[in-house]
């Protein structure tokens, strides 16, 4: 076969060497992550390494802690996924995407560890691996690693971090992980390693997950308990066991940025307060409660697509929706919405029933993915459980975003929320990027 040359080109190879998308386990890729070194006891230039699992909130808190980091100085490497529009915003350094040449080179590397190793490897194995490979190569000083599923099974996991953050535990990829938040909270708690501290954000925690807390005598601060954040009108407080900050409002939610805070303050790291609070006047992340006026409309992207997801949306959505009626009573609300198939879309929509929102049109369309689901199939899913919004049904995304640019007045919000995918081919038909297939 000929050698691939192209980001896209390596992509779309990578997508179809292994049977399947998802294939949880460390045994193939360990040996893997060996040849190309960069397990942390083979690294020559050893980093410090913060990793962040959890069902909501991953991308939000790793994007921080890497801000934070980059302001105190360190050479930050942040890998998150999915990606809204183009691979390499997956692989940051210092908060800027790695370009294609640099890709290209750690796809190179992870290809050939992987033919010397005789093992297949999925997608995501092949390119978080890469982006080890990246990180390695640069001698970047912090390593910021997001989980993509779970925590002890995930590709991730095989390097070990100083310190560990677990958002929150929700119920989400249940043919993974399981179906209650005692199975899922024993995944997430795998990235635990022994003496760790570990930053535990949520008031509930699973008894699976406080077991493994205390088999690994892992140091847990433990929202409610050792950490609270209270919100006001322009600010915030964060307060610990040690000291209490006021600090900036950021472009995140405040649950989250306490998470980061907290896993800043229990690492080994040298970042003063005012690192901190430039962190969070800097931290950006699109398609997170991201408001934009496109074209005199107000649009609002936000990735929530389990209840979790949607309950953060909501916190911040409600007063947002309540302060626009005031100002402007004419105002009325669009969706633009899709998710994939394998999504608990049912449950998500349900739990949409619950906040007191005003009748809206929802304009939905299919998701040009493989996993998405069909756009009468959900027209069907949102009728049965919010039967008083306006549906139109399209054959694409770009078509919705069409549909609601006409429908929608000045005065209107539109929310586009769902799949991380709803919200780049959203942003792709609005002109705001450039659809990488046509790279």
């Amino acid at each position: 076969m000929k050698t691939p040359q192209t980001v896209s080109e390596w992509l779309n190879y990578m997508g179809n060497i292994h049977v399947s998308a998802i294939d949880m386990g460390l045994d193939r890729v360990l040996p893997v992550a060996q040849a190309l070194g960069v397990l942390k006891d083979d690294l020559p230039h050893r980093p410090y390494v913060l990793t962040v699992a959890g069902t909501n909130g991953k991308g939000s808190t790793t994007a921080l802690i890497s801000e934070i980091c980059t302001q105190a100085g360190y050479k930050t490497a942040l890998y998150q996924s999915p990606h809204l529009i183009s691979f390499n915003e997956r692989i940051k350094i210092n908060g800027v995407d790695v370009d294609d040449e640099l890709l290209i080179k750690a796809f190179n590397a992870c290809e050939k560890a992987r033919t010397d190793c005789d093992v297949s490897l999925s997608f995501f194995e092949m390119t978080t691996l890469s982006a080890f490979w990246i990180f390695k190569e640069l001698k970047c000083d912090v390593w910021v690693l997001e989980i993509g599923l779970g925590g002890r099974l995930d590709v991730v996991n095989v390097i070990d971090p100083d310190i560990g953050v677990i958002t929150n535990i929700g119920i989400d990829h249940i043919d993974w992980l399981g179906d209650d938040r005692e199975k899922i909270g024993f995944e997430k708690a795998g990235i635990i390693r022994d003496n760790m501290p570990v930053i535990y954000g949520e008031r509930d925690m699973p008894n699976s997950t406080s077991q493994i807390i205390r088999d690994k005598n892992a140091k847990c601060h433990h929202y409610g308990r050792d950490f609270i954040y209270q919100a006001h009108d322009k600010d915030w407080i964060y307060t610990n066991g040690a000291m209490t900050l006021d600090l900036p409002k950021p472009n995140i939610a405040l649950m989250n940025a306490s998470n980061a805070i907290s896993a800043i303050l229990a690492s080994a790291l040298t970042i003063s307060i005012d690192d901190i609070k430039n962190g969070l006047n800097n931290v950006k992340l699109s398609g997170r409660f991201d408001k934009r006026m496109i074209n005199r409309k107000q649009w609002i992207f936000d990735v929530g697509h389990n209840t979790h997801g949607i309950q953060f949306l909501m916190d911040l959505f409600i007063p947002f929706w309540q302060d626009i009626k005031t100002n402007r009573p004419t105002a009325k609300l669009h969706f633009v919405f899709s998710m994939l198939a394998d999504k608990d879309i049912d449950d998500v929509l349900a739990f949409i029933n619950t906040f007191d929102l005003p009748i809206c049109a929802w304009h939905i369309g299919k998701i040009d993915n493989v996993r998405a689901v069909a756009a009468d199939e959900l027209h069907t899913k949102i009728a049965t459980h919010l039967p008083n919004g306006t549906v139109y049904t399209h054959d694409s995304i770009a078509q919705a975003v069409a549909s609601v640019e006409r429908q929608a007045n000045h005065d209107d919000v539109i929310l586009c929320f769902g799949s991380f995918h709803t919200i780049g081919e959203s942003l792709i038909a609005l002109g705001l990027a450039d659809d990488p297939r046509s790279v």
